[in-house]
């Protein structure tokens, strides 16, 4: 199954601002989204902060830690 994951800086430490407004999206290949995030936690050489995955619905939230940036991210079906 095809997740696309959208990761949108929220911090970029205290004195710098955010270059790139936008979303930044990447598609992976996994069984489900806990997978799917996973792979991109991995792939980034980041944390993952938090995971909420709704009874319905079929998007998922976390927030992924890299240095001294935070981002929201979303994972849905591609």
């Amino acid at each position: 199954m095809q997740f696309t994951i959208e990761a949108r800086e929220l911090t970029i430490g205290w004195t710098r601002r955010i270059a790139e407004p936008g979303a930044n999206r990447t598609i992976v290949e996994a069984p489900d989204a806990n997978d799917a995030i996973a792979q991109f936690v991995r792939a980034n050489d980041s944390e993952l902060v938090s995971f909420l995955k709704p009874a319905e619905g079929r998007e998922s939230i976390a927030t992924v830690r890299k240095n001294d940036a935070v981002f929201l991210v979303r994972v849905y079906e591609a």
